[in-house]
């Protein structure tokens, strides 16, 4: 799993185009949005596209697991790993 976690790290800073951020600056069990990564709504429409395109896997945008499936690294790591999985 951590090369996955390391795959979404580089995929959410080129994906968001996060300049001064590196994978080392992500960390795993930090919120992605408002506190800790300080990502948006806008951010989360974005990599749920670089997701569907990566992975093949498409958040549903009108579901509020995205809220959980989106908490943290950790988190999406586990989401994507079980959407592998199911496919």
């Amino acid at each position: 799993m951590d090369s996955l976690k390391l795959e979404l790290k580089q995929l959410i800073i080129n994906t968001l185009e996060l300049e001064d951020i590196t994978p080392d600056d992500i960390d795993d069990d930090a919120p992605l949005f408002v506190d800790g990564l300080g990502l948006d709504s806008i951010d989360a429409l974005e990599l749920g596209q670089a997701l569907k395109k990566q992975y093949n896997i498409k958040p549903d945008a009108n579901s509020e697991q995205n809220k959980q499936h989106f908490a943290s690294l950790n988190k999406l790591a586990l989401y994507v790993k079980q959407q592998q999985l199911v496919e």
